[in-house]
């Protein structure tokens, strides 16, 4: 199943509704400037570095004979005609390995999948940088200007060869689109906003857990804090108190008292999770101010990338998501059909399981730190 174009892991950010990555008030990387004169002597490496933002923009990707050079000469040209600081980035995938089901064999253990069409290939990833958030208020000028601008080098019309995948098909798509915006957009219409792969996973990591919450979840059986993967699969959600009251709001965020409503979503999540773990399923639970959620599996990755640049899910996390989604039923007495949620021991799962980051505690200050001591 793909989820959109571009690098491994960001397909599924805008689905992703964990604790987004704190804002820094100093930060190693300076705003990105659109309009200051980048350095583009053609002597100069265009490699990206750990420094090089970490945010920044997917260009374009390259795969097979050319791809190195292709993704040189776009860099380049973006450097030298646009304006535009960009990188280049390869990486080596590798889709013959094995990966862990849900399901487990006899012995307990994780059942192992293989991918349908496996095969190696190193692909180069053209990005352009560099932005210190992605609330950089330039983020959103310079994906429009990428997104229209039409280099030279990816021009199909003037050269035989490309190692950009799918070009001409997307160029054709573009052409017959009803949408005037998409025809008008060039053959990096699908850049979008991603994180440098080089810096580590800890780096993007959530704010800490404040006290109170951690107590909330101290003792728990199977708290979603000792998960050790990066990702797991939010398939139920139980709300305790809300309000749109400011002062409310306020009071209710400097308590340290569980109310009513919270003790009983508390109460939902905790038995949920007993009777998927009943059944053999790896469940967590995990409780904070506001709601207590169930969570289903531990996984490194939520994401791999294809050799057209596409993004798949995890199988074993859209397998969780296939299995405890919602159905689609004949409501009682009419002719319509609507989504029907999963139901265990009458407690019911979402409409829609999403995968999230398991909560970690924030290191990104001390990284940002040993970064700046090292220029």
């Amino acid at each position: 199943m793909k989820m959109g174009n571009g690098w491994i892991g960001l397909v599924i950010a805008s689905m992703i509704l964990a604790i987004a990555p704190p804002t820094r008030a100093q930060s190693p990387w300076t705003p990105f400037k659109p309009f200051k004169r980048v350095d583009a002597n053609a002597n100069t490496s265009c490699e990206l570095r750990d420094e090089s933002g970490p945010w920044l923009i997917l260009a374009a990707s390259f795969t097979g004979e050319g791809g190195e050079r292709q993704a040189g000469e776009l860099a380049m040209e973006l450097r030298q005609k646009f304006n535009l600081t960009a990188y280049i980035h390869s990486q080596e995938y590798d889709f013959t390995e094995p990966v862990e089901g849900l399901t487990l064999n006899r012995y307990g253990e994780r059942q192992r999948m293989k991918y349908a069409n496996a095969s190696k290939f190193r692909a180069y990833a053209v990005l352009v940088g560099d932005f210190a958030s992605v609330d950089d208020p330039n983020v959103e000028k310079t994906l429009d200007k990428i997104k229209h601008a039409r280099p030279d080098c990816l021009d199909v019309s003037k050269r035989k060869q490309t190692s950009q995948k799918y070009v001409a098909l997307r160029d054709w798509y573009r052409r017959v689109n009803g949408d005037e915006e998409k025809r008008n957009k060039g053959p990096m219409g699908n850049a979008f906003v991603t994180r440098n792969p080089r810096l580590p996973s800890s780096y993007f990591a959530p704010q800490g857990l404040d006290e109170f919450v951690l107590d909330l979840n101290r003792g728990v059986d199977y708290s979603l804090l000792a998960n050790k993967g990066n990702y797991t699969v939010r398939v139920a959600s139980f709300r305790g108190d809300e309000t749109i009251n400011q002062k409310q709001v306020a009071e209710l965020s400097e308590s340290n008292n569980v109310s009513d409503k919270l003790a009983e979503a508390a109460d939902k999540a905790h038995r949920l999770t007993s009777a998927l773990r009943k059944r053999k399923i790896e469940a967590y639970e995990f409780h904070d101010r506001h709601e207590s959620i169930v969570t289903i599996g531990s996984f490194e990755s939520d994401g791999t990338t294809l050799q057209d640049g596409a993004v798949e899910i995890n199988p074993a996390i859209l397998k969780i998501m296939e299995t405890y989604g919602a159905s689609r039923e004949p409501l009682p007495g009419q002719s319509v059909v609507g989504l029907q949620p999963k139901v265990i021991d009458g407690i019911a799962f979402d409409i829609q399981p999403l995968p999230i980051r398991v909560p970690r505690a924030a290191v990104t200050s001390n990284y940002a730190r040993a970064l700046s001591s090292n220029r």
